[in-house]
């Protein structure tokens, strides 16, 4: 009878128990000693926080990551707490979002140290240090109105990691997001750094591998052999309703029948195994293996913990909860600082007001403080730790290499108005948006010398994103067989993943990002969008500037027809429109080729978090505007410009948007309009996020409201995203969308499609005219 065996990997197994006699890989009893005191005033930091919100946060698992953690940012990692900003440092990246908790009080217990013992290390911006008065901020928001949050201009800090707080370069906790952005983070920062990059350590609970999307990012990640790419797995085995997430040993898990040492070895990851996760000798052995694996592999260690370690509630009982409000439990918590530092916290009392839960936060956070400053030991220890972190940083001497471009051109190099050669197009000669835009961002990256790395979801020839590397070596991205490909192994058919993936690329800020798949699955994307630009937002209030991230939408919507339904989507614009503040995102949705280049290099001049271009399928002859009387490409970069003009008094004005039907209106209608009316204005929307962005009397001067109070709408997409054209009820009921039938379209080409959903021609044609003719009974009843 044959035996099943895994296929043959590039990567090793180690357990860290056939280590525990070998001298050379011992932590110091100093060393234990001083980080074992540390981990004492970083639970109760972690339990003083869960009491004061009021209880709110995830105790249990923060408490159960932190010994290793405290290993990471004391003993392991190379940077500088002066400057949290520079790119040349060692990373350490929460995808356990719901750790923020712990991860407050880890930087903020860091921050202590330095002030106490070495406050020269301290940046001399408040805004580039978390300090310990900015925990009062923790799940509060901006317009927290007690006292000592407005005395001390604490920080929001947000339920869930934000890159308003320093160190911290994405936005994480949606499930899955973290790990694809950390990896993202690994992949530009190899790609910019070479062999002596800056490692990125990725801290994740098992429960959090159990989404989909990390399976893709793990797969991401072996296959470009991300050496850098350290994941810490907190394996409590605890989740929000389970005590066994996962199989272990000869117990099936509640939701995953696989541990995470199988997963991540199945992945071609490096596993290291630590038995007791809360013993350091453990943690030390286990850190230092992973420095000196040489395989280019990724590595994942494993450590067993419990979460909720001695805090009195353990396992999932701890995960989003802990001790009630100034509780019997949530003291007893406190009495190991107590002892060992010899203080005692104040006990609450009077009314559960605002105001006087802070004081009591801050009396007892002044309480650590004060018996750090007393003790000593901790803080020396340190800060001494982080002097040397620093000059780890500085003997590194990295450098990003030189043949990389900058990717700040991307936003200011390029003029709208300065067409290059290659985008001067052909009258009568076929072209596809798709592969327009693909060649666009193509001359892009030539340009910026290799700034634009692209994922695809098993589509690159079929969308047109293939181009965006094509003066790049072909194939896909390896640290050591491939480092010059622009082209990255999204995981195949892997949207959910990749766009994560993409977002952190962004996020570091040697590059940018995009994913491409048909628009009908941007919906996988979304998240990861949404993340990446709530973390824009906090990190441009900190004072840094991350990267767009680009949803490439190749085959939108109805001329996709023969796809079906499921592919044909027109909900997708609508999943990114008025769902971002303004100025976040940005979408086109070019009607013709030559407005591809206008379009992106406005768009990218604004510099959204996110700029999502909606392109078709289908080749089209090159339409002659003049011809037309259309208004010239150029134009577009006001996101509205005319397809026609009314030769006298308008009988009506119709908004038109999408590439498909768009071109319906051009070949098939406008031609009969000119011939025998109605005599009606007809616009197109290039990009409605670019006229929203003019100043008002600019946008009042294009389209004037008296136009818009009448207006009706024809989209390849979704009503809702007609409603800011349409001011009367009369202009909606006339407008025209593909589900206006109350169903979903069939499967079959695009014309047909078009023709169900009486989007044809001859129906669009039909329709002005009844539009033209109500507006003029509504006028002359008027």
């Amino acid at each position: 009878m044959s035996t099943f065996q895994l296929g043959k990997k590039r990567a090793v197994f180690f357990d860290v128990t056939d280590y525990l006699n070998n001298p050379a890989y011992q932590i110091s009893e100093e060393d234990k000693k001083a980080l074992s005191r540390l981990d004492v005033a970083y639970r109760a930091l972690v339990s003083l926080l869960y009491n004061y919100v009021p209880t709110s946060g995830h105790p249990g698992g923060s408490i159960s990551s932190g010994r290793f953690v405290e290993h990471l940012l004391y003993k392991d990692m190379a940077y500088d707490l002066t400057h949290p900003h520079k790119d040349e440092a060692d990373i350490i990246s929460y995808a356990a979002g719901h750790k923020a908790l712990g991860l407050y009080a880890m930087w903020a217990l860091r921050n202590e140290c330095a002030r106490i013992a070495a406050p020269e290390l301290l940046p001399a911006s408040d805004k580039e240090q978390l300090r310990l008065e900015d925990l009062l901020g923790f799940r509060h928001p901006k317009v927290q109105g007690t006292p000592l949050f407005k005395k001390f201009h604490s920080k929001a800090l947000g339920g869930h990691p934000e890159p308003l707080v320093p160190f911290v370069r994405t936005s994480t906790g949606a499930s899955g997001v973290g790990d694809g952005s950390a990896v993202g983070l690994a992949l530009a920062a190899a790609d910019a750094y070479g062999e002596n990059c800056p490692v990125v350590h990725i801290v994740e609970g098992e429960g959090g591998l159990t989404a989909g999307r990390v399976s893709e990012v793990a797969g991401m990640a072996a296959t470009a052999q991300l050496k850098n790419a350290v994941f810490h797995i907190d394996w409590n085995e605890a989740s929000i309703e389970s005590e066994r997430v996962t199989a272990d040993g000869e117990h099936p898990g509640d939701y995953v029948q696989w541990n995470p040492m199988e997963f991540f070895y199945i992945h071609d990851f490096n596993v290291i195994r630590v038995p007791d996760g809360h013993d350091y000798n453990q943690i030390h052995i286990a850190h230092k293996l992973a420095e000196e694996i040489t395989n280019h592999q990724p590595t994942a260690i494993v450590y067993r913990t419990v979460k909720g370690w001695h805090y009195g509630i353990e396992g999932k009982a701890s995960h989003g909860s802990g001790h009630k409000f100034a509780s019997e439990g949530f003291y007893k918590s406190l009495e190991e600082f107590e002892t060992t530092f010899n203080v005692k916290f104040p006990h609450f009392e009077g009314d559960k007001t605002a105001e006087n839960i802070e004081k009591y936060y801050w009396d007892s956070l002044l309480t650590v403080r004060h018996a750090l400053e007393a003790d000593k030991t901790v803080a020396a220890f340190g800060a001494a730790q982080l002097k040397a972190a620093s000059q780890k940083l500085a003997n590194k001497k990295r450098a990003v290499r030189a043949d990389l471009g900058n990717c700040q051109d991307l936003y200011t190099k390029f003029h709208e108005g300065e067409v290059p050669a290659e985008f001067v197009f052909e009258k009568g000669k076929s072209y596809t948006t798709r592969g327009i835009l693909g060649a666009v961002l193509a001359y892009l990256n030539k340009h910026t010398n290799g700034t634009i790395l692209t994922a695809s979801a098993d589509l690159y020839g079929s969308t047109g994103a293939a181009a965006i590397a094509k003066d790049f070596p072909a194939g896909n991205f390896n640290t050591q067989t491939n480092p010059l490909s622009r082209r990255l192994a999204g995981g195949g058919i892997c949207e959910d993943g990749m766009a994560a993936l993409c977002t952190g690329i962004s996020a570091f800020g040697k590059h940018v990002g995009v994913a491409a798949s048909y628009g009908a699955f941007l919906a996988f994307e979304h998240v990861a969008a949404r993340l990446h630009a709530i973390g824009v937002q906090c990190a441009r209030e900190a004072g840094v500037n991350p990267n767009t991230f680009i949803m490439f939408n190749g085959h939108a919507s109805v001329p996709t027809g023969e796809d079906g339904p499921t592919h044909a989507d027109p909900q997708s614009l609508q999943l990114v429109q008025d769902n971002f503040p303004k100025g976040a995102c940005i979408t086109i949705t070019p009607l013709e080729v030559d407005e591809i280049w206008p379009l992106t290099v406005r768009a990218l001049s604004l510099r959204p978090a996110v700029f999502a271009p909606f392109v078709v399928r289908p080749s089209y002859a090159f339409m002659d505007r003049e011809a037309l009387g259309a208004d010239p490409a150029i134009n577009a970069v006001n996101g509205v410009y005319y397809l026609r003009r009314a030769k006298g008094k308008a009988a009506g004005t119709v908004i038109v948007q999408g590439a498909g039907v768009g071109r319906i209106v051009v070949e098939k209608v406008l031609p009969a309009l000119n011939a025998g009316g109605p005599d009606l204005n007809v616009l197109y929307v290039a990009s409605r996020e670019l006229f929203e962005a003019l100043p008002k009397a600019e946008q009042d001067k294009i389209l004037p409201p008296e136009m818009l109070r009448t207006a009706m709408g024809i989209t390849d997409f979704t009503l809702p995203t007609l409603d800011c054209w349409l001011n009367s009820v009369a202009g909606r009921a006339h407008s025209l969308y593909p589900h206006k039938k109350g169903e979903f379209l069939s499967s079959g080409s695009a014309d047909k499609v078009y023709e169900e959903a009486g989007l044809d021609g001859a129906s669009l044609l039909a329709a002005l005219k009844d539009y033209a003719r109500d507006l003029a009974q509504a006028q002359a009843w008027l």
